[in-house]
């Protein structure tokens, strides 16, 4: 299992305020939503949208899966449609505002959160009630479901996990005569002795397209027990926990273990530096390995959590999720769809689709699943200590979090700080400030 994923595009929906006008929607929101049509459906197909979340077998296989629906007499079959992930944010805002849109989709990591404000999106809690029946419910992993709660239910169910963790080149250690690292001295020491072989130990990536670099910040942040947003939902980012952690990083770019091109570098740029062996630590997704290919992916090993300076593990991670829409022939069938989807998508895990990791014990614990020691590394170390944007104050997401993810005020942070341009306290006031604006736009 590995996922080919790109950060933002494939998680985060900013350019959907802009198009579909969704800031200051959120009194458009009822305690009690339901579809349109919330009675039995018929004939007409419900519209199933999903994205191209692994390689070229992934929809292959997932469009097989939802066309063997059978639905019980009186519900709607299932159709499917891909969604490209080029002007995806375009083509879910237009359709949705038309009432064109699907029934049930997967999309952007936050897409539901928009769409939520928005009034447009079908709670789950039904759905997941009926799951605790017949065991699905207790199927997930701990903690995914809720964060899909907000205010007045449940925004959507978590479906795949795009993970941020440490990875390293055993090859290159070996060479380096260096241990992997367990915590942030460490962490130092292995940059230190890569740099002796002409290797960057902090690799990552922060330009056009390449979030992964501000999701790391983030992470160092959360592994001490930081984050960016309070309980209250608002921005909290001069914390002493978050300077300690952003001044880590200038440390380790003062030191030379940060690529100093890193913060103009793609997610090409920085798997063909893995590919060069330039890389020979850093933090990147679950599937990097399979990402880079060829045999520097059997070097590439997933390193355990690092422990920080506070006792603390943490990481940031990203629970993509399959939400419901209001505009649906038949909200009982897009429920009656989506459980036998979720009964039977172990095949996107199990067959080599390339999809991040799955939401649901019994599909970790596949022998197709266990096959990638990385992912099951991932799933067994890192989910269990991963948080959201929405850390330290919440696990829950939220409409807020869309003005952090990818957005110009991140890069500009992110960029910053890669390139030892700023001090911990100046760049951390500067998104703060920039996210506080952000949210009070959004009503």
């Amino acid at each position: 299992m590995a996922t080919s994923l790109t950060p933002l595009p494939r998680r985060g929906f900013l350019g959907l305020a802009a198009t579909a006008g969704i800031a200051g929607a959120g009194a458009l929101a009822g305690c009690n939503r339901a579809a349109n049509n919330g009675g039995a459906g018929g004939t007409t197909p419900l519209k199933f949208w999903n994205m191209p979340w692994g390689n070229t077998e992934f929809n292959v296989a997932d469009e097989k899966i939802t066309t063997a629906y059978q639905p019980a007499e009186g519900l709607n079959p299932a159709s499917y449609q891909v969604i490209q992930w080029a002007n995806f944010t375009q083509t879910f805002s237009s359709a949705v505002a038309s009432n064109t849109g699907p029934a049930a989709s997967s999309g952007g990591g936050t897409q539901a959160f928009q769409f939520e404000a928005q009034g447009k999106i079908a709670y789950a809690d039904g759905l997941l009630e009926s799951w605790k029946a017949d065991g699905l419910y207790d199927d997930f992993l701990p903690g995914l479901i809720d964060t899909m709660k907000v205010e007045n239910g449940f925004a959507a169910i978590p479906y795949n996990l795009d993970m941020r963790v440490l990875w390293y080149n055993k090859s290159l250690l070996q060479k380096a005569d260096a241990e992997p690292p367990k915590d942030w001295a460490g962490f130092l020491e292995t940059c230190a002795a890569l740099k002796k072989i002409g290797v960057y130990g902090y690799g990552t990536a922060a330009g056009s397209g390449a979030f992964t670099g501000s999701h790391i910040l983030v992470s160092w942040m959360i592994n001490n027990g930081g984050g960016l947003f309070g309980a209250d939902k608002q921005p909290d980012m001069l914390t002493d926990a978050n300077i300690e952690a952003i001044e880590f990083v200038l440390e380790c770019v003062s030191k030379g273990y940060v690529d100093p091109a890193s913060p103009t570098y793609t997610s090409d740029n920085a798997q063909s530096q893995w590919k060069a062996q330039k890389y020979g630590m850093g933090f990147d997704t679950a599937g990097l390995a399979n990402n880079v290919g060829g045999d520097i992916a059997k070097q590439l090993t997933v390193g355990s959590p690092l422990t920080s300076p506070a006792g603390t593990k943490g990481m940031l991670y990203f629970p993509n999720n399959i939400m419901m829409y209001t505009n649906t022939p038949s909200q009982p069938a897009t429920e009656a769809f989506l459980t036998y989807y979720y009964k039977n998508m172990a095949p996107l895990w199990t067959e080599n689709t390339g999809i991040g990791l799955p939401p649901l014990k019994s599909i970790t614990e596949t022998e197709g699943f266990r096959k990638d020691a990385n992912a099951v590394k991932a799933i067994t170390e890192y989910q269990p200590i991963a948080r959201t944007w929405a850390a330290p104050g919440s696990d829950a997401l939220f409409l807020g979090v869309t003005t952090v993810d990818g957005t110009p005020a991140m890069d500009t942070f992110t960029q910053s700080v890669l390139g030892g341009k700023t001090t911990a306290r100046d760049a951390l006031t500067k998104l703060q400030d920039a996210v506080a604006k952000a949210i009070k736009a959004q009503g």
